[in-house]
């Protein structure tokens, strides 16, 4: 379920949630279904390894459900999930002491999220979507993970700052320098270009 999910999807939800914190199994898996491709969407592009993006995403999932008592419907629980797996995704980064944003080339991969092969494209499509994914793997850990959610996932300024417990007016500087990182990188593309990251897949 996306951020802009519509009212009906909201209330459904909100019954799963209900569901699970009586101890529904059904419904908590229903709920992982739900987010898991998303949330390990965002971690995968984050750490670049699918071992520890599958391991870093168990463990968030575990801790919201572990503490499912203390959420709030008044927010989305997708925000409030990729809270949990960026705090997560952060310590396991920290531990590995890969905080630099440098490029890790062996570890890039340009397949798609789930494993899947690229899809057929054009080679000018190929060659800006490896150009725009290396420039984002060489940013700081919270530009790109502020650039992601906001480009990749259309998450608002405000459900970042959730995200990564930053203040709104934090959040902003780190997508505007993000920007601004992208742009010196990629010299030869444009905002439209940068745009793109909506549509981008691997």
């Amino acid at each position: 379920m996306n951020e802009n999910a519509s009212g009906a999807d909201r209330q459904q939800e909100a019954q799963l949630i209900a569901r699970a914190r009586e101890g529904d199994r059904v419904a908590l898996r229903e709920l992982v279904d739900l987010h898991k491709d998303r949330l390990f969407a965002f971690i995968w592009r984050m750490t670049r390894n699918h071992h520890d993006a599958e391991d870093i995403c168990q463990e968030a999932f575990l801790k919201a459900f572990a503490s499912l008592g203390t959420f709030s419907t008044k927010y989305r629980f997708s925000t409030w999930l990729f809270t949990i797996g960026y705090r997560v995704c952060l310590n396991g980064l920290r531990r590995k002491r890969n905080v630099t944003g440098e490029l890790d080339v062996s570890a890039l991969s340009l397949a798609g999220e789930n494993g899947a092969s690229q899809s057929l494209e054009s080679e000018e499509a190929g060659q800006l979507k490896q150009k725009v994914w290396e420039a984002v793997d060489r940013l700081s850990i919270p530009q790109r993970a502020a650039v992601l959610l906001f480009y990749r996932h259309e998450l608002s300024c405000q459900e970042i700052a959730r995200v990564l417990e930053f203040p709104v007016a934090t959040v902003k500087s780190h997508l505007h320098r993000g920007r601004g990182r992208l742009r010196e990188m990629l010299e030869s593309l444009n905002e439209e270009d940068l745009h793109q990251f909506r549509s981008l897949s691997g």
